[in-house]
């Protein structure tokens, strides 16, 4: 697409935008105006849709006026609630909806599903992992291998970009899997750098570590939402995210998971029980005895938390009303916009480090402002931008296709120009 640099353009950018009106379904924190800000911070947490609230308190209304009834009872009982969320969950990661599970938080889900993954063996003992992969998967998959009585040293494979690049080169994962492959129990990667907001090639990786009898999980936690995830046809192993950046289910929202469904029916693969996780016609029988759900429910533990459920429910009948599919064509555009008039102001101080083509990102552009610091960050935000400051150097502005539009986009690249 030809783009110009004019607030004109962008105004009809959003004229024709198909899915314009949901910018409307979401409130916007205000400027010391009390105007709307512009918010590019979609990657760290997601605006609250305007049903939201609705959602929730329909559940304050059940538990006010049933009790313990209403797990039962009522237009939308509680026990079941968590299967009324999985086929639009399974839309957007691209799987089967018996792969998919709605369940604790991120971190949470990674163990659990390292417990059931990651069985290292005297000769396969290794895992595979960026070396700037988000902390928190670190610390997980360091406490695992410890865990196994291994050491990080001689279990742990870092992948880091070549020395002057900030970005991952597919032909070098896949080379290093050709290298050590036969000693790598476990790939666990980030689908979409948090820092860099490059997307990893999941399918050829997948497709590579299957070669050399490794097994793939990802941690999707900001490409959920944001980029096209096609998981049981790249036949990924396990996944796992959160949904409170761009499925906007709010803070500290509802995590998920994804069991590709070779594993459903295994009972070779262990993992941590909870009474959740149990067939569902026998679980209040209360055996003793697990017989776990043959989908990935029966990695389960406990009873769903509904609320936090009710709040992320009223997001996904936002993303079944556009579809995911309209939502990345906007989102190339607007982040393509971006990148366009960034390029525009022709400053050495600014530097791009995600990737150009849009097939290697989602919406978020990492802006390396060299010789800057975190006042720059603060500057905007007193001009009504909110973003996300990494240090040294690195905003990271991510234009959400829900509820951000292409005027914003012009707007913030004006700000950004004066408070360089």
């Amino acid at each position: 697409m030809k783009y110009i640099a004019s607030r004109d353009f962008a105004k009809e950018l959003d004229r024709s935008d198909p899915i314009k009106d949901m910018k409307s379904k979401f409130y916007f924190p205000k400027d010391k105006n009390g105007d709307d800000c512009i918010y590019f911070c979609g990657n760290s947490l997601g605006l609250q849709p305007k049903s939201s609230r609705a959602a929730v308190e329909r559940i304050m209304k059940d538990w006010e006026s049933r009790g313990v009834e209403g797990h039962f009872e009522g237009d939308e009982p509680w026990v079941p609630y968590h299967e009324r969320l999985t086929p639009s969950m399974a839309k957007i990661v691209g799987a089967k909806e018996e792969e998919v599970i709605l369940m604790n938080s991120l971190t949470v889900n990674l163990h659990l599903m390292m417990v059931s993954f990651y069985r290292p063996e005297p000769n396969r003992h290794k895992i595979l992992i960026e070396k700037n992969a988000f902390p928190s998967d670190q610390y997980a998959v360091k406490s695992q291998i410890e865990f196994h009585g291994l050491s990080v040293e001689d279990s742990l494979v870092e992948l880091s970009p070549r020395p002057g690049e900030s970005l991952l080169r597919t032909e070098d994962i896949l080379e290093r899997l050709e290298k050590e492959g036969e000693s790598i129990a476990l790939v666990m990667m980030g689908g979409l750098n948090y820092y860099t907001g490059q997307v990893y090639d999941m399918k050829s990786i997948t497709a590579k570590a299957h070669m050399k009898g490794c097994l793939v999980g990802f941690d999707l936690a900001h490409a959920v939402g944001n980029a096209k995830l096609n998981l049981h046809d790249w036949n990924v192993d396990f996944a796992v995210w959160c949904t409170y950046k761009y499925v906007n289910s709010g803070p500290g929202g509802i995590a998920g998971a994804y069991v590709h469904e070779s594993f459903h029916n295994s009972k070779e693969i262990p993992r941590f029980a909870g009474w959740w996780g149990h067939d569902k016609e026998s679980r209040f029988l209360m055996d003793e005895n697990f017989v776990p759900i043959e989908t990935a429910e029966g990695w389960q533990l406990s009873c769903g938390p509904i609320l936090l459920e009710a709040s992320l429910r009223s997001s996904l009948e936002l993303f079944d009303e556009v579809g995911i599919d309209a939502l990345i064509n906007k989102s190339k555009k607007l982040t393509g916009f971006l990148e366009f008039l960034i390029d525009q102001i022709g400053s050495d101080q600014i530097e791009i480090i995600t990737p150009s083509d849009p097939d290697q990102r989602g919406c978020q552009l990492s802006i390396r402002v060299l010789g800057s610091e975190k006042s720059l960050f603060y500057r905007l935000r007193d001009n009504g931008i909110i973003t996300d400051w990494r240090e040294p150097d690195v905003i990271r502005v991510a234009p959400t296709p829900l509820y951000n539009s292409f005027e914003e986009v012009f707007r913030f690249v004006e700000i950004l120009q004066k408070s360089l």
